[in-house]
């Protein structure tokens, strides 16, 4: 009994039935195959097809098609013209031999063989079809793997060229910040302490009118480099989108369309709400160039569920793309009908300060921000264009199980001083002048240091300090989060307020800021500057009071005894 292969399938081709009982008894011997008989020529190639024939034995002489034509046929169709067709024939003669080998035969038997040439043959060349096609499976996975390493290749090296450019945009942007505090810093001094006539007013107005501006650029550097911090709530995103609907209509006009469709149960997310409203208003932005003002906005919003191990029809059909992990998400689009983007400018449409529009009407910032707050957050972002058929941007952000915080409403404050201490520590001496400039204006009595170790020294004198106010990235062995903490152990009620171009020395949590960790973005106004020193200081008076409190209630009488009020 010889050993042979599951996967030989013999197809056997012939207008006599008893061919079959034949062919059957001679493969007796080979194991594990499966004979097929076919008694109609013409359905030759379909047969072979339908059994996955791996050799096939076809009859010379047959009535309607002989073995000539059906090797022909076989032959000619993709699918069957590389398997192996032996003829059997009973005429022994070399010119039939011939001219079959010639139509594409693999091999040739008199009627009827010995059985066990006939296994030999029918095994042999089985198993050059079998290899055969193995070996095409390979390079076919092969060429899969190649396609696939080739688009990883790609997605690193665009990967690597976004994470260069940001390291370099949100290094520029922090040196940038510093060059506007210095700027904005003196201009606000100025109106501040400066008998100002109207016309030097409204010069300094101009420039502070310029300051802001530069102040939004670098913001936006910052958010494209994932070096802004994130002041990160649980939000209802539906809440926050039909907030914005008015404000969409506004920025595109009265000949644009706003359709928002938000799906019911739309899942809370825990995101900056101020940052994703930037965003969603940017994208909005782009859409209403695009559309040259008119035409259709749609705003979508809902929930997508793909769990690790689920099958992508899971999810609906269009709604995760290869670029999204497994996971749940709140996913919000905005699409236009505008021109849409070809495939050169969609692979550099992330990229800081690359914008199609004319000269002085764009920044090329709104994409690239886009792209670093999403990513911060701990999304996704995927970007679909085609010329003429408009775009879509699609934001999938992490789903949450928390409730959705309550909005706190900020009530806005006049700019107001005070009498307490506040510790100054910056290492940029026009940044310092300026601020500690600022502080003494309005009222403070102002130390100031130009590094943290400095400022330790200071501290551990025995000098009462209020309000600690540091860089947060200073030269030094001393750290400005280390000098926070001495700062604590030396004054309890002492109060901590960072400041920075980019906060990435206090961020913790993939660039979220720590509850504990009070930070103001530079470049500051004084006003901010005024709201959050009062603000902290009188969140520590009162913890100073509940302390009181609570101390006095420690040491009153116990129940049933007189009080003793020192008198003899």
């Amino acid at each position: 009994m010889i050993d042979d292969r599951p996967e030989c399938s013999v197809l056997l081709i012939d207008d006599e039935p008893f061919a079959q009982d034949i062919i059957a008894h001679g493969l007796q011997g080979c194991t594990g195959h499966t004979l097929c008989y076919e008694s109609s020529p013409a359905r030759a190639v379909e047969v072979a097809r339908e059994v996955r024939a791996t050799v096939v034995l076809v009859d010379l002489r047959m009535p309607d098609l002989d073995g000539f034509e059906v090797t022909a046929r076989l032959r000619a169709h993709p699918d069957t013209e590389d398997l192996p067709v032996i003829v059997l024939s009973s005429e022994d003669d070399p010119d039939i031999k011939a001219r079959a080998f010639a139509v594409g035969a693999n091999d040739y038997l008199v009627k009827w063989p010995d059985p066990r040439e006939l296994v030999a043959r029918v095994r042999y060349h089985s198993g050059a079809c079998i290899a055969r096609r193995q070996r095409d499976a390979a390079f076919a996975s092969l060429r899969v793997s190649q396609e696939q390493l080739a688009a990883s290749q790609s997605a690193l090296h665009q990967a690597q060229k976004m994470e260069a450019i940001g390291q370099l945009t949100g290094g520029v942007a922090h040196d940038f910040n510093n060059v506007l505090q210095i700027i904005g810093g003196n201009l606000q001094l100025l109106k501040l302490v400066g008998n100002l006539s109207d016309s030097a007013k409204s010069r300094v107005e101009m420039a502070l009118s310029g300051v802001e501006r530069g102040a939004k650029l670098a913001a936006h550097l910052l958010a494209f480099a994932r070096r802004q911090p994130l002041q990160s709530v649980v939000i209802d995103p539906g809440h926050l989108l039909r907030e914005m609907d008015d404000m969409m209509r506004r920025v595109l006009g009265p000949s644009a369309r706003v359709v928002t469709e938000i799906a019911p149960g739309l899942g809370s997310t825990m995101v900056d709400p101020n940052q994703l409203n930037n965003v969603l208003l940017n994208l909005a932005i782009n859409a209403r160039d695009a559309m040259g003002g008119a035409g259709t906005l749609t705003i979508r919003a809902c929930n997508i569920d793909a769990p690790a191990g689920a099958e992508p029809a899971s999810a609906p059909a269009s709604a995760l793309p290869a670029e999204i992990p497994h996971g749940h998400f709140v996913m919000i689009e905005v699409a236009d009908t505008g021109r849409g983007m070809a495939q050169e400018v969609l692979l550099r449409a992330f990229e800081p300060f690359f914008t199609t529009k004319p000269t002085g009407q764009g920044t090329g910032l709104g994409l690239s921000m886009a792209y670093g707050f999403v990513k911060q957050s701990g999304g996704e972002i995927v970007l679909r264009s085609e010329p003429g058929q408009g775009t879509s941007v699609r934001i999938y952000l992490p789903r949450s199980d928390a409730a959705p915080a309550p909005v706190e409403q900020v009530a806005s404050a006049p700019l107001t001083g005070g009498l307490e201490t506040i510790l100054v520590v910056e290492d940029e001496p026009e940044v310092r002048s300026s601020t500690c400039g600022i502080l003494s204006a309005l009222g403070y009595d102002v130390l100031e240091a130009p590094d943290a170790e400095s400022a330790v020294k200071i501290i551990e004198s025995g000098r009462h300090v209020d309000l600690v106010f540091s860089d947060v990235i200073m030269p030094g062995p001393v750290s400005s989060l280390q000098l926070g903490e001495i700062a604590r152990r030396w004054l309890p009620w002492v109060q901590v307020l960072y400041t920075s171009g980019y906060a990435e020395g206090v961020l913790a949590h993939e660039g979220k800021l720590d509850a504990s960790v009070h930070l103001l973005q530079k470049p500051y106004h004084p006003d901010a500057l005024s709201m959050r020193i009062r603000h902290l200081l009188r969140h520590a008076r009162r913890g100073q009071q509940a302390a009181a409190r609570q101390a006095d209630l420690h040491q009153a009488p116990v129940s049933g005894q007189r009080p003793h009020f020192g008198l003899t």
